[in-house]
Protein backbone atom coordinates (compact mmCIF):
# COMPACT_ATOMS: atom_id res chain seq x y z
CA UNK A 1 0.00 0.00 0.00
CA UNK A 2 3.21 2.83 0.98
CA UNK A 3 4.70 1.67 -2.44
CA UNK A 4 1.17 2.78 -4.54
CA UNK A 5 0.78 5.44 -2.06
CA UNK A 6 4.51 6.91 -2.93
CA UNK A 7 4.13 5.74 -6.66
CA UNK A 8 0.72 8.16 -6.67
CA UNK A 9 2.20 11.08 -4.27
CA UNK A 10 5.37 10.79 -6.86
CA UNK A 11 3.00 11.62 -9.97
CA UNK A 12 1.36 14.33 -8.07
CA UNK A 13 4.54 16.27 -7.16
CA UNK A 14 5.97 15.29 -10.84
CA UNK A 15 3.10 18.00 -12.47
CA UNK A 16 4.77 20.63 -9.70
CA UNK A 17 8.52 19.79 -11.09
CA UNK A 18 7.90 20.47 -15.05
CA UNK A 19 6.34 23.68 -14.54
CA UNK A 20 9.36 25.83 -14.93
CA UNK A 21 9.30 28.31 -11.68
CA UNK A 22 13.38 29.90 -11.94
CA UNK A 23 13.12 33.58 -10.31
CA UNK A 24 16.67 34.48 -11.36
CA UNK A 25 16.32 37.78 -13.12
CA UNK A 26 18.61 37.12 -15.61
CA UNK A 27 17.44 33.22 -16.99
CA UNK A 28 13.67 33.70 -15.11
CA UNK A 29 10.67 32.08 -16.44
CA UNK A 30 7.98 34.37 -17.37
CA UNK A 31 5.06 35.06 -14.94
CA UNK A 32 2.42 32.92 -16.78
CA UNK A 33 4.85 29.77 -15.12
CA UNK A 34 3.74 30.95 -12.10
CA UNK A 35 0.32 31.57 -12.83
CA UNK A 36 0.13 28.27 -14.09
CA UNK A 37 2.04 26.49 -10.89
CA UNK A 38 -0.56 28.76 -8.66
CA UNK A 39 -3.58 27.35 -10.59
CA UNK A 40 -2.16 23.71 -10.29
CA UNK A 41 -1.68 24.19 -6.54
CA UNK A 42 -5.25 24.41 -6.31
CA UNK A 43 -6.22 21.94 -8.74
CA UNK A 44 -4.24 19.29 -7.01
CA UNK A 45 -5.02 20.57 -3.43
CA UNK A 46 -8.92 21.77 -3.73
CA UNK A 47 -9.99 21.10 0.07
CA UNK A 48 -7.09 22.91 1.94
CA UNK A 49 -7.90 25.87 -0.53
CA UNK A 50 -11.55 25.52 0.33
CA UNK A 51 -10.95 25.71 3.73
CA UNK A 52 -7.88 28.54 3.59
CA UNK A 53 -8.52 32.24 2.90
CA UNK A 54 -6.04 33.58 0.75
CA UNK A 55 -4.25 36.46 0.19
CA UNK A 56 -1.38 37.41 -2.92
CA UNK A 57 1.80 39.47 -2.29
CA UNK A 58 2.99 39.75 -5.88
CA UNK A 59 2.54 35.84 -6.01
CA UNK A 60 3.96 35.07 -2.90
CA UNK A 61 0.61 33.45 -1.50
CA UNK A 62 -0.09 33.56 2.37
CA UNK A 63 -3.51 30.91 3.55
CA UNK A 64 -5.34 31.10 6.64
CA UNK A 65 -6.67 27.70 7.78
CA UNK A 66 -9.05 28.78 10.88
CA UNK A 67 -8.67 26.48 14.02
CA UNK A 68 -11.26 25.79 16.33
CA UNK A 69 -9.98 28.45 19.17
CA UNK A 70 -8.34 31.36 19.20
CA UNK A 71 -6.93 31.17 22.84
CA UNK A 72 -3.79 30.28 21.51
CA UNK A 73 -1.47 32.16 19.54
CA UNK A 74 -1.41 30.47 15.44
CA UNK A 75 1.45 28.85 13.82
CA UNK A 76 2.90 29.30 10.36
CA UNK A 77 4.31 26.75 7.91
CA UNK A 78 5.94 27.63 4.86
CA UNK A 79 8.08 26.59 1.91
CA UNK A 80 8.76 28.04 -1.76
CA UNK A 81 7.68 27.57 -5.02
CA UNK A 82 10.57 29.21 -6.93
CA UNK A 83 13.61 27.27 -8.03
CA UNK A 84 16.91 28.21 -9.26
CA UNK A 85 18.11 27.78 -12.97
CA UNK A 86 19.34 24.13 -14.25
CA UNK A 87 21.37 23.83 -17.31
CA UNK A 88 20.32 20.63 -18.85
CA UNK A 89 24.22 19.22 -19.16
CA UNK A 90 25.18 16.67 -17.04
CA UNK A 91 21.87 15.58 -16.14
CA UNK A 92 20.78 12.27 -16.17
CA UNK A 93 17.24 13.15 -16.99
CA UNK A 94 15.93 16.45 -18.16
CA UNK A 95 15.71 18.90 -15.35
CA UNK A 96 12.50 19.98 -15.44
CA UNK A 97 11.18 16.37 -16.61
CA UNK A 98 10.39 15.48 -13.36
CA UNK A 99 11.13 11.83 -14.27
CA UNK A 100 10.22 8.98 -12.15
CA UNK A 101 13.56 6.12 -12.06
CA UNK A 102 15.49 4.54 -10.21
CA UNK A 103 13.42 4.67 -6.85
CA UNK A 104 13.56 8.91 -7.06
CA UNK A 105 11.70 11.64 -8.70
CA UNK A 106 14.33 14.10 -10.75
CA UNK A 107 14.14 17.61 -11.29
CA UNK A 108 15.15 20.85 -10.20
CA UNK A 109 12.89 21.77 -6.83
CA UNK A 110 12.16 18.04 -5.82
CA UNK A 111 14.57 19.01 -2.89
CA UNK A 112 14.40 22.82 -3.26
CA UNK A 113 11.90 23.20 -2.51
CA UNK A 114 8.48 21.78 -4.25
CA UNK A 115 8.75 18.28 -3.06
CA UNK A 116 8.51 20.54 0.45
CA UNK A 117 5.68 23.01 -0.45
CA UNK A 118 3.99 19.34 -2.35
CA UNK A 119 4.24 17.54 1.50
CA UNK A 120 3.13 20.36 3.12
CA UNK A 121 0.20 21.04 1.16
CA UNK A 122 -0.60 17.27 0.49
CA UNK A 123 -1.18 16.18 4.30
CA UNK A 124 -3.25 19.48 4.87
CA UNK A 125 -5.21 18.56 1.66
CA UNK A 126 -5.89 15.40 2.85
CA UNK A 127 -7.10 16.07 6.46
CA UNK A 128 -9.34 19.01 5.18
CA UNK A 129 -10.60 16.54 3.08
CA UNK A 130 -11.44 14.15 6.06
CA UNK A 131 -12.83 17.10 7.93
CA UNK A 132 -10.35 17.70 10.23
CA UNK A 133 -9.69 21.37 12.02
CA UNK A 134 -7.22 22.26 13.67
CA UNK A 135 -7.19 23.48 17.23
CA UNK A 136 -5.60 26.97 15.96
CA UNK A 137 -5.13 28.73 13.33
CA UNK A 138 -2.31 27.33 10.86
CA UNK A 139 -1.61 29.78 8.42
CA UNK A 140 0.79 28.69 5.30
CA UNK A 141 2.94 30.29 2.92
CA UNK A 142 4.88 30.00 -0.68
CA UNK A 143 6.51 32.85 -2.07
CA UNK A 144 8.05 33.04 -5.64
CA UNK A 145 11.05 34.65 -5.30
CA UNK A 146 13.33 32.99 -2.10
CA UNK A 147 16.41 31.98 -4.32
CA UNK A 148 16.74 35.75 -5.22
CA UNK A 149 15.87 38.70 -3.22
CA UNK A 150 13.14 37.06 -0.33
CA UNK A 151 10.94 40.31 -1.36
CA UNK A 152 7.64 38.09 -1.39
CA UNK A 153 7.83 36.45 2.11
CA UNK A 154 9.72 39.39 3.19
CA UNK A 155 6.45 41.83 2.32
CA UNK A 156 3.66 39.19 3.32
CA UNK A 157 6.11 38.97 6.98
CA UNK A 158 5.51 42.95 7.13
CA UNK A 159 1.24 42.77 6.60
CA UNK A 160 1.27 39.97 9.61
CA UNK A 161 3.37 42.48 11.44
CA UNK A 162 1.27 45.12 10.87
CA UNK A 163 -2.09 43.11 11.85
CA UNK A 164 -0.66 42.62 15.02
CA UNK A 165 -0.38 39.09 14.17
CA UNK A 166 2.26 36.93 15.81
CA UNK A 167 3.11 33.09 15.63
CA UNK A 168 3.84 30.91 18.56
CA UNK A 169 6.21 28.78 16.21
CA UNK A 170 7.26 28.85 12.74
CA UNK A 171 7.85 25.87 10.41
CA UNK A 172 10.49 26.14 7.27
CA UNK A 173 12.47 24.55 5.02
CA UNK A 174 16.05 24.39 6.45
CA UNK A 175 17.91 20.80 7.81
CA UNK A 176 17.01 16.85 6.40
CA UNK A 177 17.31 13.76 7.53
CA UNK A 178 21.29 12.37 6.79
CA UNK A 179 23.59 9.71 7.46
CA UNK A 180 26.87 10.61 9.10
CA UNK A 181 26.44 14.85 9.26
CA UNK A 182 30.06 15.25 10.71
CA UNK A 183 32.73 13.29 9.79
CA UNK A 184 32.35 10.06 12.11
CA UNK A 185 28.66 10.04 13.39
CA UNK A 186 27.29 6.31 12.50
CA UNK A 187 23.91 7.19 12.74
CA UNK A 188 21.32 8.84 10.95
CA UNK A 189 20.04 12.22 12.01
CA UNK A 190 17.32 14.83 11.66
CA UNK A 191 19.18 17.76 11.33
CA UNK A 192 16.49 20.57 12.80
CA UNK A 193 17.81 24.11 12.16
CA UNK A 194 17.31 27.04 15.04
CA UNK A 195 18.85 29.81 13.10
CA UNK A 196 20.38 30.97 10.06
CA UNK A 197 24.13 32.53 9.76
CA UNK A 198 23.19 36.49 8.53
CA UNK A 199 24.55 37.15 4.85
CA UNK A 200 26.63 40.15 4.02
CA UNK A 201 28.39 41.07 0.69
CA UNK A 202 31.27 42.89 0.27
CA UNK A 203 33.42 44.55 -2.16
CA UNK A 204 37.30 44.87 -1.01
CA UNK A 205 38.76 47.41 -3.84
CA UNK A 206 42.72 48.05 -4.00
CA UNK A 207 43.96 51.17 -5.57
CA UNK A 208 47.14 52.82 -7.38
CA UNK A 209 48.20 55.69 -9.50
CA UNK A 210 48.47 52.82 -12.41
CA UNK A 211 51.60 53.03 -14.83
CA UNK A 212 53.08 51.05 -17.49
CA UNK A 213 54.10 47.23 -16.56
CA UNK A 214 57.22 47.46 -17.67
CA UNK A 215 58.61 49.04 -14.65
CA UNK A 216 56.28 47.53 -12.36
CA UNK A 217 56.95 48.78 -8.20
CA UNK A 218 56.34 46.55 -5.49
CA UNK A 219 52.63 45.96 -3.68
CA UNK A 220 50.58 46.85 -6.57
CA UNK A 221 46.73 46.60 -6.31
CA UNK A 222 46.27 43.03 -7.47
CA UNK A 223 48.99 41.44 -5.57
CA UNK A 224 47.67 43.43 -2.27
CA UNK A 225 44.38 41.97 -2.98
CA UNK A 226 46.01 38.43 -3.67
CA UNK A 227 47.94 39.20 -0.45
CA UNK A 228 44.82 39.94 1.31
CA UNK A 229 42.59 36.91 0.31
CA UNK A 230 45.47 34.84 1.26
CA UNK A 231 46.08 36.26 4.98
CA UNK A 232 41.72 35.96 5.16
CA UNK A 233 42.31 32.59 4.30
CA UNK A 234 45.28 31.36 6.41
CA UNK A 235 44.18 33.61 9.37
CA UNK A 236 41.33 33.41 11.84
CA UNK A 237 39.96 36.92 11.18
CA UNK A 238 36.43 36.32 13.34
CA UNK A 239 36.24 34.95 16.83
CA UNK A 240 35.57 31.79 17.04
CA UNK A 241 32.23 30.12 19.48
CA UNK A 242 30.62 26.92 20.33
CA UNK A 243 27.28 28.24 21.41
CA UNK A 244 25.13 26.14 23.05
CA UNK A 245 23.27 24.97 19.86
CA UNK A 246 26.01 23.71 18.51
CA UNK A 247 27.08 22.36 21.05
CA UNK A 248 24.07 20.14 21.61
CA UNK A 249 24.18 19.38 18.37
CA UNK A 250 27.57 17.36 18.92
CA UNK A 251 26.10 15.89 22.40
CA UNK A 252 23.17 14.44 20.24
CA UNK A 253 25.69 13.27 17.61
CA UNK A 254 28.58 11.86 19.87
CA UNK A 255 27.51 8.75 21.38
CA UNK A 256 27.88 7.74 17.67
CA UNK A 257 31.02 8.55 17.47
CA UNK A 258 32.97 5.83 19.18
CA UNK A 259 36.28 7.41 21.06
CA UNK A 260 35.65 10.94 19.44
CA UNK A 261 32.68 11.17 20.99
CA UNK A 262 33.28 10.98 24.81
CA UNK A 263 34.81 14.28 23.99
CA UNK A 264 31.94 15.77 22.09
CA UNK A 265 29.60 14.19 24.84
CA UNK A 266 30.61 16.81 27.29
CA UNK A 267 31.08 20.20 25.41
CA UNK A 268 30.49 22.78 27.96
CA UNK A 269 33.49 21.31 30.12
CA UNK A 270 35.68 20.91 26.84
CA UNK A 271 34.94 24.35 25.11
CA UNK A 272 38.02 25.61 24.39
CA UNK A 273 40.04 22.63 23.51
CA UNK A 274 36.86 21.73 20.94
CA UNK A 275 36.82 25.19 19.02
CA UNK A 276 40.57 23.91 18.14
CA UNK A 277 39.12 20.63 17.55
CA UNK A 278 35.94 20.59 15.53
CA UNK A 279 37.23 22.33 12.34
CA UNK A 280 39.15 18.83 11.67
CA UNK A 281 36.15 17.82 10.75
CA UNK A 282 35.74 19.99 7.94
CA UNK A 283 34.70 22.91 6.71
CA UNK A 284 30.89 22.20 7.65
CA UNK A 285 31.48 21.80 10.76
CA UNK A 286 34.40 24.72 10.46
CA UNK A 287 31.44 27.12 9.47
CA UNK A 288 29.56 26.47 12.49
CA UNK A 289 31.99 28.15 14.79
CA UNK A 290 32.74 31.31 13.24
CA UNK A 291 31.76 33.75 10.50
CA UNK A 292 33.09 33.00 7.01
CA UNK A 293 33.87 34.70 3.78
CA UNK A 294 34.35 33.39 0.14
CA UNK A 295 35.60 35.51 -2.09
CA UNK A 296 33.60 34.84 -5.26
CA UNK A 297 34.01 37.87 -8.12
CA UNK A 298 36.70 39.81 -9.33
CA UNK A 299 37.28 42.70 -11.65
CA UNK A 300 39.27 45.58 -12.70
CA UNK A 301 42.55 46.70 -14.80
CA UNK A 302 42.90 48.35 -18.26
CA UNK A 303 45.30 46.73 -20.06
CA UNK A 304 48.18 44.00 -20.24
CA UNK A 305 50.79 46.26 -20.30
CA UNK A 306 49.00 48.39 -17.69
CA UNK A 307 49.66 48.31 -13.67
CA UNK A 308 45.77 48.61 -13.01
CA UNK A 309 44.38 52.09 -11.01
CA UNK A 310 41.95 49.94 -9.36
CA UNK A 311 41.08 46.26 -8.75
CA UNK A 312 38.37 44.67 -6.80
CA UNK A 313 36.77 41.34 -5.63
CA UNK A 314 33.54 40.84 -4.06
CA UNK A 315 33.21 38.68 -1.00
CA UNK A 316 30.00 36.59 0.50
CA UNK A 317 30.59 36.37 4.38
CA UNK A 318 28.47 34.54 6.60
CA UNK A 319 27.80 35.65 10.38
CA UNK A 320 28.11 33.59 13.34
CA UNK A 321 25.06 34.83 15.82
CA UNK A 322 27.74 35.36 18.27
CA UNK A 323 29.66 38.00 16.86
CA UNK A 324 27.29 39.05 14.50
CA UNK A 325 26.76 41.55 11.21
CA UNK A 326 28.71 44.31 12.64
CA UNK A 327 31.18 43.13 14.46
CA UNK A 328 32.18 40.55 11.57
CA UNK A 329 32.61 43.36 9.00
CA UNK A 330 34.68 45.52 11.41
CA UNK A 331 37.05 42.58 11.77
CA UNK A 332 37.50 41.77 7.93
CA UNK A 333 37.46 45.55 7.32
CA UNK A 334 40.54 45.72 9.60
CA UNK A 335 41.92 42.89 7.94
CA UNK A 336 41.50 44.47 4.75
CA UNK A 337 43.27 47.57 5.99
CA UNK A 338 46.91 45.73 6.59
CA UNK A 339 47.17 45.48 2.69
CA UNK A 340 45.66 49.52 1.84
CA UNK A 341 42.25 48.23 0.78
CA UNK A 342 39.10 49.72 1.03
CA UNK A 343 36.10 47.71 2.45
CA UNK A 344 32.09 48.72 1.35
CA UNK A 345 29.02 47.02 2.73
CA UNK A 346 26.95 46.34 -1.04
CA UNK A 347 24.08 44.20 0.42
CA UNK A 348 23.03 42.89 3.86
CA UNK A 349 20.78 40.93 4.84
CA UNK A 350 18.11 40.64 8.12
CA UNK A 351 19.97 38.72 11.15
CA UNK A 352 18.34 35.93 12.27
CA UNK A 353 17.33 34.97 15.43
CA UNK A 354 17.75 31.49 17.12
CA UNK A 355 15.01 29.39 18.14
CA UNK A 356 15.43 27.45 21.61
CA UNK A 357 16.09 23.84 21.23
CA UNK A 358 14.87 23.01 24.13
CA UNK A 359 11.37 24.87 23.26
CA UNK A 360 8.29 23.20 21.95
CA UNK A 361 8.69 24.39 18.73
CA UNK A 362 11.43 22.05 18.65
CA UNK A 363 10.25 19.35 20.48
CA UNK A 364 7.72 18.85 18.42
CA UNK A 365 9.30 18.28 14.92
CA UNK A 366 11.41 16.13 16.28
CA UNK A 367 8.62 14.59 17.93
CA UNK A 368 7.29 14.07 14.69
CA UNK A 369 10.58 13.13 12.31
CA UNK A 370 10.86 10.54 15.24
CA UNK A 371 7.20 9.29 15.31
CA UNK A 372 6.72 9.38 11.33
CA UNK A 373 10.40 8.72 9.58
CA UNK A 374 11.92 5.23 9.34
CA UNK A 375 15.14 4.73 10.26
CA UNK A 376 16.07 8.32 11.96
CA UNK A 377 18.58 7.34 15.34
CA UNK A 378 17.94 10.98 16.94
CA UNK A 379 16.96 15.01 16.15
CA UNK A 380 19.92 17.40 16.52
CA UNK A 381 19.60 21.36 16.23
CA UNK A 382 22.06 23.03 14.10
CA UNK A 383 22.24 26.79 12.90
CA UNK A 384 22.03 27.10 8.99
CA UNK A 385 25.15 28.16 7.15
CA UNK A 386 22.70 28.90 3.87
CA UNK A 387 19.45 30.78 4.12
CA UNK A 388 15.59 30.86 4.29
CA UNK A 389 12.69 33.04 4.04
CA UNK A 390 12.08 32.21 7.29
CA UNK A 391 14.70 34.99 8.67
CA UNK A 392 12.11 37.62 7.67
CA UNK A 393 9.89 35.79 9.91
CA UNK A 394 11.32 36.90 13.13
CA UNK A 395 9.55 39.86 13.48
CA UNK A 396 6.39 37.85 14.13
CA UNK A 397 7.75 34.93 15.93
CA UNK A 398 10.59 34.04 18.32
CA UNK A 399 10.55 30.10 17.64
CA UNK A 400 11.43 29.91 13.58
CA UNK A 401 12.43 26.00 13.19
CA UNK A 402 14.15 24.54 9.57
CA UNK A 403 13.65 21.05 8.55
CA UNK A 404 12.53 19.21 5.95
CA UNK A 405 11.60 15.72 6.59
CA UNK A 406 13.06 13.87 3.53
CA UNK A 407 16.13 11.22 4.65
CA UNK A 408 18.74 12.21 1.73
CA UNK A 409 22.59 11.14 0.61
CA UNK A 410 25.40 13.28 0.73
CA UNK A 411 25.11 13.37 -3.25
CA UNK A 412 21.71 14.34 -3.22
CA UNK A 413 22.79 17.03 -0.78
CA UNK A 414 25.29 18.41 -3.69
CA UNK A 415 22.46 18.08 -5.80
CA UNK A 416 20.98 21.13 -4.14
CA UNK A 417 21.41 24.29 -7.12
CA UNK A 418 23.91 21.39 -8.88
CA UNK A 419 23.22 18.85 -11.14
CA UNK A 420 20.75 15.63 -10.76
CA UNK A 421 18.84 17.08 -7.85
CA UNK A 422 16.76 14.12 -7.02
CA UNK A 423 14.24 12.98 -4.09
CA UNK A 424 13.62 9.52 -2.84
CA UNK A 425 10.36 7.98 -3.86
CA UNK A 426 9.88 6.27 -0.63
CA UNK A 427 10.34 9.72 1.60
CA UNK A 428 7.13 11.18 0.03
CA UNK A 429 4.64 9.26 2.44
CA UNK A 430 6.14 9.55 5.88
CA UNK A 431 6.81 13.32 4.55
CA UNK A 432 3.28 13.98 4.27
CA UNK A 433 2.67 11.97 7.79
CA UNK A 434 5.09 14.28 8.98
CA UNK A 435 3.39 17.23 8.45
CA UNK A 436 -0.23 15.51 9.31
CA UNK A 437 1.58 14.79 12.95
CA UNK A 438 2.42 18.56 13.15
CA UNK A 439 -1.10 19.76 12.13
CA UNK A 440 -2.75 17.43 14.74
CA UNK A 441 -0.44 18.31 17.62
CA UNK A 442 0.16 22.12 17.09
Amino acid sequence: MDSEKNWAYAESLQKLIRIETVSDPDCGSGPENFEELRRLLWELFPHIREACELKDFGGALLLKWKGSSSEKEPVLFMNHHDVVPADPAGWSYPPFSGEIADGKIWGRGTLDDKGGLWAMFQAADELAAEGFTPARDIWFETSCNEETTGEGAETAAKWLRGEGIRFDAVFDEGGDIVHEPIGGAKGTFAMIGVGEKSVVNLKFTARSDGGHSSAPGKNTPLVRLGKFMSYAEKHQVFDVSLSPAIAEMFRTVAPYMGIAGKALARPDRLKKPLEKIIPMFGATASALLSTTIAFTMAGGGEAVNVIPHEVWVIADMRCSHHQGKEASVEAIRKAAAKFDIETEVIASEPESGLADYKGSAFRLAAEAAMACVPGVDACAPYIMTGGSDSRFFDIVSDQCIRFLPFTITAEQMDSIHGVNECLNIDSLAPAVDYYKYMYRHV
